[in-house]
């Protein structure tokens, strides 16, 4: 590996361990059912939900070669496994990587 990958994973690693730290830091003054708390757990959601998006319509690299049909069917699926499964995010995340696999390989 060159030393530029290196350093970049240490500098994005150092940021998201730093900004964790000062989270877990200011959340003892905060409680779960306050505004403020509730506004920031909508926001993460928010942010998640528009990546995903992002992710489905503007795909880049090799999902970019994936049919539009092929990649509603696995969000829509792995949607259903993920209620079924009481809210669990491995089963969805493994079905769908299999999902895709498999879409792009036989059809």
């Amino acid at each position: 590996m060159s030393t530029s990958v290196i350093l970049a994973i240490l500098v994005t690693s150092l940021a998201t361990f730093s900004s964790r730290l000062l989270g877990v830091i200011s959340s003892k003054g905060i409680k779960e059912t306050s505004k403020l708390f509730r506004w920031f757990n909508c926001l993460a959601y928010s942010t998640l939900a528009s990546l995903i998006a992002r992710t489905i319509i503007f795909p880049v690299g090799v999902l970019s070669e994936a049919s539009y049909l092929s990649r509603i069917v696995v969000v829509l699926f792995c949607l259903f496994i993920f209620f079924i499964s009481k809210r669990n995010f491995v089963y969805p995340t493994v079905i769908s990587a299999i999902m895709m696999a498999l879409f792009n390989n036989y059809l």
